[in-house]
Order: structure tokens, then sequence, then C-alpha cells
């Protein structure tokens, strides 16, 4: 997938990488550096062989504030897949609604004339 992915490529990891060009994507969990222990995301029944296929699909544009994807082996879940997590950091920019004068001004002008 990427420079730092795990395992070999099959047709399905072909069509994934297709998928993520056509729709501006990129594949998250080949994106950092991590020990293979935390890469690899499904170990077949004999636990030997392990691979990473479950994956991370983030936009582009929110590429900047994805901090990293690994896989975690710790949750008991009763399945021969590791939960893959992907923690994110969002800055959002406060909305500042632009009111050109929200009271009024006053017309001083008026205080000068001695009939008002």
């Amino acid at each position: 997938m990427g420079c730092h992915g795990l395992g070999n490529r099959n047709e399905n990891a072909e069509r994934l990488i297709d998928f993520a060009l056509s729709n501006d994507l990129d594949i998250g969990g080949s994106l950092f550096q991590h020990r293979d222990i935390h890469k690899y995301s499904w170990t077949s029944p004999d636990g030997i062989t392990r691979n990473q296929i479950d994956h991370c699909l983030v936009s582009r544009k929110w590429r900047t504030s994805l901090m990293d994807v690994r896989s975690h082996r710790g949750a008991d879940v009763g399945s021969d897949h590791n939960q893959t997590i992907a923690k994110f950091k969002v800055k959002l920019k406060k909305n500042v609604k632009q009111v050109p004068y929200p009271n009024p001004p006053f017309d001083w002008y008026k205080l000068l004339d001695s009939t008002v």
C-alpha cells in the first residue's frame, strides 16, 4: 500500500488501491512507521501467518489531521482480527459572524442643536 505496509498484495489489495485513488483517499495504515507487531491486523488460525488486511481510509483533505494508525492486540473480541485504531487531531476555526453595527451609533451632532 505504502512504504510502511506489511504483507503481500493480492487482488483485493489492488481493488482497495484503485478505490482509494479514484476517490482521492489515503490508506492510513501504511503511512506511519511502526514495528510489525503493531501493523498486522489478522492472524491465521495456525498462529504463524500474520497480515495487514484492515485499513483506515481518510480523505486527503483531512490527511494532516491524522496523527497515527496502528493495530492493538489487547482487546479480547473473540476474533482473529485485531483492533485498528486511528487517532485524529482536528483543529476547527471559530465562525465569527460579523455584524456591521450591533447597536446604532449615536448622532452626536444632534446634541449640539439647542432645540433637541
